[in-house]
């Protein structure tokens, strides 16, 4: 039986990944900060099956103890401050999770598990002003926010310790994901929960910034399987993980409001308040390596992820799609 340590096991992506892991048969054993609450809605359901051990990726030795009795042979990096417009009001604490903690955590590697399989979740918000269009693998980083610079340090971080210490370290470059399980204040979410609320009556209105900025938007439970297939490689390589294809957030509040027979135009208000500092206009993935290496490919598009974020919601909210 294969022991993975996921950080961030508490988040959308770690509780889809300890569900695709436990399928396959192995341990998890979850990192979780030691907290006062235990904000364990996403795992509820796999609490019995998952280990869950406290440590910090601002500490150092909490990390190398944890790894030390764990033995991981594989390590999915996933915890980090992931909220774009958090890190411009936390961007010293965003560098010190995002940045600095990738660190911590591959020096904890080196020290006790340096045969393990290391994965960085690197992110597309690292192209932020993108300098060609599709983005893949060889494309230049020129990220547009505290959160996208803390990803390129620690994407590069990886690559070093992966150079200069031979260890096993990749790092996937995800595309936006979602599903039911995404944070409320993501765009997405915030706009299918929207939608639920104004079906049964709970709100008449959500408001945006700006509705032109494009994303290639997959499903969480497709991405995670990309992960595990990067750490199967014979040689460590990093990946970019997308579905190709564009959307904007207009198409997004069309897709979603009509889901529930609702005229989005009734419905969305726009509010510079909420537009980013630096934008990023259009991030579109070129994952033609993914496909061809390691043979993945989504299952779920655009227009069925939208739907089923929306289904989601409504029965969260007690109405009926």
């Amino acid at each position: 039986m294969p022991t993975a340590l996921i950080t961030g096991i508490t988040g959308q992506d770690g509780s889809y990944l300890a569900e695709f892991l436990l399928a396959k048969g192995y341990r998890v054993v979850g990192l979780v900060r030691r907290s006062s609450t235990t904000p364990y809605e996403r795992i509820a359901h796999l609490v019995d099956r998952v280990e869950l051990l406290s440590a910090d990726l601002l500490d150092q030795t909490s990390l190398v103890d944890v790894m030390d009795a764990v033995a991981p042979d594989e390590i999915y990096n996933l915890a980090a401050q992931s909220f774009v417009a958090t890190s411009w009001t936390q961007p010293v604490l965003t560098g010190e999770f995002t940045a600095l903690g990738v660190t911590r955590m591959l020096e904890a590697m080196k020290r006790a598990a340096p045969k393990a399989r290391f994965y960085q979740a690197s992110s597309s918000e690292m192209f932020g002003k993108v300098t060609e269009t599709p983005q893949r693998e060889s494309t230049p980083f020129y990220p547009r926010s505290p959160y996208g610079v803390a990803k390129v340090y620690g994407h590069w971080i990886t690559v070093n310790y992966r150079e200069s210490f031979g260890l096993y370290a990749v790092s996937g470059i995800l595309f936006n994901h979602e599903s039911p399980r995404r944070g409320l204040e993501f765009v997405t979410r915030k706009v299918t929960d929207a939608v639920a609320r104004i079906k049964v009556g709970h709100a008449r209105e959500v408001v945006l910034g700006t509705l032109t900025a494009r994303r290639d938007w997959g499903y969480a439970g497709d991405y995670v399987d990309a992960m595990w297939r990067m750490l199967q490689q014979d040689e460590p390589g990093d990946f970019v993980i997308g579905t190709g294809h564009t959307w904007s957030v207009q198409q997004l509040c069309e897709v979603a409001f009509a889901h529930a027979g609702l005229d989005w135009k009734d419905h969305v208000k726009v509010d510079p308040k909420f537009m980013r500092p630096a934008e990023v206009d259009l991030l579109v993935a070129d994952p033609s390596k993914a496909r061809s290496q390691m043979q993945w490919e989504p299952t779920v598009d655009f227009h069925g992820l939208v739907r089923m974020m929306v289904d989601a919601d409504l029965a969260r909210h007690g109405a009926v799609g």
